[in-house]
């Protein structure tokens, strides 16, 4: 037998078989990472226990007595801050709506393996924090420096490559005022629960989840693009194993439905009666502020508009209405978002390696019941 090494606990990616079901490697990332309950879209602020959750690694072992972050690289005065320190600056506080990548792609086919979501990788959450930007002019960043490189206490193996949990911005990103990258402490008014990063991450407004670095240890900033496995290699649109690929930043646009009526305990085919049905969900988009929602409810042969909400928040969904008069038989009813820069959901995917900035328009199958059943 050889001897052991890395590569031979981390296998390289793969799509599935023509006939290969979900397996149970990825059963068990399904049962690590939960998603939002489609029926808490209801909540303007998603409860931090119904918020999606992706954890690479393991969720680190953290202290808040004892946390420090360090700033360092091309900076002129590094800085070691505990989260005491970071509570000491003027707090802002930010409504950010957070989606996976990969939110999707159990539905493309083939299927990538990997964490197979459906549509409910997403949650909304009021992050409370220290602006990066705020943080990067107190070290003050060198005019050499091109990217600051986030590195996460969650350590692990992916695809044959030991690593830390890092993702990098330019220096650009890091200190925008619009979109406002946060080094958060709290959640919803609470302090991080372990899962969402305790005792500091790092937010990044419009951007995909894997920007958003949990268990935040260090800020790097350097003279060079960072080329770690997670920036580099991973999340990248790709159609071959061996292309660079573009990079994944910004949330496409996307809406979702609270499922109306009640469901079936297996297929989740949800049940209603005759009669005016409300239908209502979120709309939301990285790129540009969500600026219509369309519904259809006969399989997305016709579409009519929804009312909108406020805005309110820039950088989080906005909540949609509209109401169907239910008629007995099979439908299948859609929703679509479409945002001020003209992106909108498609109607089939494009497809990529990684399955990734999925936002197939939703379909949701609704059995009306005949008048009096």
């Amino acid at each position: 037998m050889d001897d052991p090494n890395i590569a031979h606990v981390s296998a390289a990616s793969r799509l599935a078989e023509p006939a290969e079901g979900i397996g149970m490697d990825e059963l068990g990332l399904a049962a690590r990472n939960h998603a939002l309950p489609l029926e808490a879209l209801r909540y303007d602020v998603t409860p931090p226990g119904l918020h999606y959750v992706l954890v690479h690694f393991d969720i680190p072992p953290a202290d808040a007595a004892t946390w420090r972050l360090t700033v360092g690289g091309k900076v002129r005065t590094p800085l070691e801050l505990s989260v005491d320190d970071l509570r000491r600056y003027p707090a802002v506080t930010h409504r950010v709506t957070m989606e996976c990548a990969g939110n999707g792609r159990a539905g493309l086919t083939p299927r990538p393996v990997s964490q197979p979501w459906l549509n409910e990788a997403v949650g909304t959450a009021e992050w409370t924090g220290v602006p990066l930007r705020t943080l990067l002019r107190e070290a003050g960043v060198a005019a050499e420096a091109v990217e600051a490189v986030f590195t996460g206490a969650d350590h692990g193996v992916e695809r044959g490559v030991e690593q830390d949990y890092q993702r990098s911005l330019t220096v650009a990103d890091a200190t925008a005022e619009d979109p406002e990258v946060l080094v958060a402490y709290a959640m919803n008014g609470a302090p991080l629960p372990p899962q969402h990063g305790h005792p500091v991450r790092l937010v990044v407004p419009g951007w995909y989840g894997m920007a958003h670095v949990k268990w935040l240890r260090d800020i790097t900033l350097t003279d060079t693009p960072f080329t770690g496995f997670q920036q580099a290699v991973a999340y990248r649109f790709r159609q071959e194993p061996d292309e660079p690929g573009e990079p994944v930043t910004r949330i496409a646009p996307r809406a979702l439905m609270v499922p109306p009526g009640f469901p079936d305990f297996m297929t989740r085919t949800r049940v209603v009666r005759p009669g005016p049905q409300r239908l209502e969900g979120r709309a939301w988009s990285g790129r540009a502020p969500v600026t219509g929602v369309e519904t259809s409810t006969d399989g997305g042969r016709t579409w009519h508009a929804a009312e909108l909400g406020d805005e309110g928040h820039p950088w989080a969904w906005r909540h949609w209405h509209t109401t169907w008069d239910a008629t007995p038989g099979h439908h299948v009813l859609s929703v679509r978002a479409t945002d001020a820069e003209g992106h909108t959901q498609p109607l089939e995917q494009p497809w990529n390696r990684g399955g990734f900035a999925n936002n197939l328009v939703q379909r949701v199958p609704v059995v009306c019941l005949a008048a009096g059943a």
